[in-house]
């Protein structure tokens, strides 16, 4: 298996006709998914020419456990593995992943193309296929992923009684109009009137990097090892405990009732997830 010579990070910027933005230096990170090594290998040199990072899984559970350790921008995808399906493989990413997934295989039906678009694929190609075709394929991928996930960013969130605006970068108290707004609950006569609304909440470092994952994918799981990665590096995918401590100081500054959570869930043995 090759081993990527960078980690993606949440936020990092999207290619043009490459894989490096010419104004931060990032480069964005594929995972290949294929058991033919010829393949493999003109892959590689030809999305490294492109200054893209590589990474390479020759079967569907090492792909996942792969894609989880360090999570990449785009996945190309085989769905002829060798020990499971390609498209189980669509499902369990789709769980906690939004990277675009374009299939590259020799199943030619309509029926196999429409499973895998239904399951998440965001495009399919056939093989024999022309490097060309499959580059451009990938670059328009990565072009709507990066729409999709600015316009998540643009929406302010509120949490309880807390407004989040992750482009500013701040949190501050929504007024109690709004947030009884937000949580569906009746606002009742004179809630407009807050006049605690605009204070500011500080969130930590750490924090900030754990609620910027969870609200650019909300209702989508987030394995453990995805945030641990995204936040601490590949080396701390396995430390759950600094997880836990971290959601808890988030939960008692943001939710009501931190107990009882409205919209920072654990998924126990699986990951988080945020709740509009």
């Amino acid at each position: 298996m090759a081993e990527p010579s960078s980690v993606s990070r949440p936020g990092a910027s999207r290619p043009g006709d490459g894989g490096s933005s010419s104004e931060t230096g990032s480069r964005t990170a594929v995972l290949i998914v294929e058991d033919q090594p010829e393949l493999v290998r003109a892959l590689q040199i030809n999305l490294r020419a492109r200054q893209y990072d590589v990474m390479a899984a020759r079967t569907g559970r090492e792909a996942l456990a792969l894609a989880a350790s360090h999570p990449p921008d785009a996945i190309i995808l085989d769905l002829g593995l060798p020990d499971i399906d390609g498209t189980e493989v669509i499902v369990e990413l789709r769980r906690w992943s939004k990277a675009p997934i374009i299939v590259l295989s020799g199943r030619t039906s309509p029926g196999d193309k429409i499973g895998a678009l239904d399951v998440g694929a965001d495009d399919y190609v056939t093989k024999p296929f022309a490097m060309a075709e499959l580059l451009a394929r990938l670059r328009a991928a990565l072009r709507r992923d990066e729409g999709e996930l600015s316009q998540d960013q643009a929406q302010p969130v509120t949490i309880g009684h807390w407004l989040i605006d992750l482009n500013a970068h701040q949190v501050t108290r929504a007024s109690a109009a709004s947030a009884d707004s937000g949580s569906g609950a009746d606002p009742g006569p004179g809630s407009g009137a807050d006049p605690d609304a605009g204070e500011t909440l500080r969130l930590t470092p750490t924090e900030w990097r754990i609620l910027e994952i969870l609200l650019r994918r909300p209702g989508q799981l987030v394995s453990s090892a995805q945030i641990l990665t995204g936040v601490w590096g590949p080396g701390f995918s396995r430390r759950t405990n600094y997880l836990r401590f971290h959601m808890a100081r988030l939960r008692r500054k943001l939710e009501d009732n931190p107990a009882r959570p409205r919209h920072l869930l654990t998924e126990p043995g699986m990951g988080y997830r945020y709740r509009p």
